[in-house]
């Protein structure tokens, strides 16, 4: 991937983790971090769904196997995504499009958020949901602060989860006039579940981003 790749963004004591790309048995490719299943390539339409009609500059929080930086990227209308991802070792297994508009960094998605000017929209894909964190300390994505945090800089934020969260919708709601929740139903293994995206959207003016 000849795309421009910063590492300049400091970790957040995650350096020890172990981070798995792998072919399962059943021919799918899976991404586990410390031994938690994050995502397979089997089942992408909410990954997909989260770039759904996003336009302009985009911030995404999350590489994952890449699928919502690939369907960004595939609208001529969206022009510029940033893509904060913290493992070095995911990036360089996802293979993504030689892009101008696409910068990755890689690092600790809020201090990249809480760094960059304003954009369109941000979008979090970066645990399984604030229910099922793939780092403790990644709780803090979903709280009231860092949510105000991403108001200040976005007009949208939208947030990939594996369950609805009334407390998440709680916050989003004090920072952003419309609060939209989406079910997305998905075949796992042959079980129907579902996974959800609960968005923000035309974010409440704070004093940062006056």
């Amino acid at each position: 991937m000849s795309n421009q790749i910063r590492g300049d963004v400091h970790h957040t004591g995650c350096m020890d983790d172990q981070v798995v790309v792998r072919e399962r048995a059943d021919g799918a490719r899976e991404l586990r971090v410390n031994g938690v299943f994050v995502m397979d390539d089997a089942e992408t339409s909410s990954e997909r769904l989260l770039a759904h009609e996003l336009t302009g500059e985009v911030l995404v929080g999350g590489l994952g196997l890449g699928f919502t930086t690939r369907e960004l990227l595939r609208n001529p209308e969206v022009t510029r995504v940033v893509v904060a991802e913290l493992h070095r070792e995911v990036v360089d297994a996802v293979d993504l499009p030689d892009d101008a508009r696409l910068e990755v960094v890689v690092g600790d998605v809020r201090e990249v958020i809480e760094g960059t000017d304003v954009v369109d929209a941000i979008v979090l894909d970066v645990d399984n949901g604030p229910d099922f964190l793939v780092h403790e300390q990644n709780a803090a994505l979903y709280r009231a602060d860092f949510v105000r945090v991403c108001a200040a800089r976005a007009d949208e934020l939208r947030i990939w989860s594996m369950s609805d969260n009334t407390a998440l919708r709680e916050v989003l709601g004090r920072w952003f006039h419309d609060v939209v929740v989406t079910e997305v139903p998905v075949t796992l293994q042959s079980r129907r579940e579902h996974y959800w995206i609960l968005t923000g959207k035309h974010a409440v003016r704070s004093p940062a981003r006056a």
